[in-house]
């Protein structure tokens, strides 16, 4: 139970997520993560709007690693960091990545090809459940969201939550 989201700008590329909660071994696939063992970007969920938001961050983080201008050492770290509103790499991490006690997980794997094994793998080494991804809006934290991403009421009025969250992500390189 994953789902999949072809990147239209990259032919072959495919970023598939699948979402969990009650787990209990968030530093074990942390460490993990951090040593190579799993191949994937595992994030918290509680900053997350909406599955979107992740799509956008890997489709940047796959067009920067095709130009060579990433400012991350790999492409899942590169997905973290582009979530954020800021330019800072250590905080992206601490808001975006998953700590130790953290009992939620989104896991984002840009695939090329049939990578169902590497999802395989990865789900056996989660120790909680796998739920839908229609269930991301009940792992978020909307207040924490706001706040961080600086969303006032009316830019929420008129867009909505999802759009000037995105906007900040997208725009962060500018501003």
């Amino acid at each position: 139970m994953h789902s999949s989201h072809p990147l239209e700008l990259f032919p072959g590329r495919t970023v598939k997520l699948m979402l969990f909660k009650c787990v209990r071994n968030s530093a074990e696939l942390r460490r993990s993560a951090m040593g190579g063992q799993i191949t994937a970007a595992l994030i918290n969920p509680r900053m997350l709007v909406d599955p979107f938001q992740v799509i956008v961050a890997a489709n940047k983080a796959v067009h920067l690693q095709t130009i060579g201008k990433m400012k991350t050492r790999s492409l899942n770290s590169e997905i973290i960091f582009n979530l954020s509103p800021t330019n800072n790499i250590s905080e992206a991490f601490k808001r975006f990545g998953i700590s130790d006690a953290d009992d939620s997980v989104l896991v984002v794997l840009v695939a090329t090809g049939d990578e169902s094994q590497t999802l395989a793998d990865i789900k056996e080494k989660v120790d909680g459940e796998q739920v839908p991804m229609e269930e991301l809006p009940t792992l978020s934290d909307v207040t924490q969201i706001r706040k961080l991403y600086k969303v006032t009421p009316q830019e929420e009025k008129m867009g909505g939550l999802l759009d000037s969250v995105v906007c900040k992500m997208a725009t962060k390189d500018v501003m």
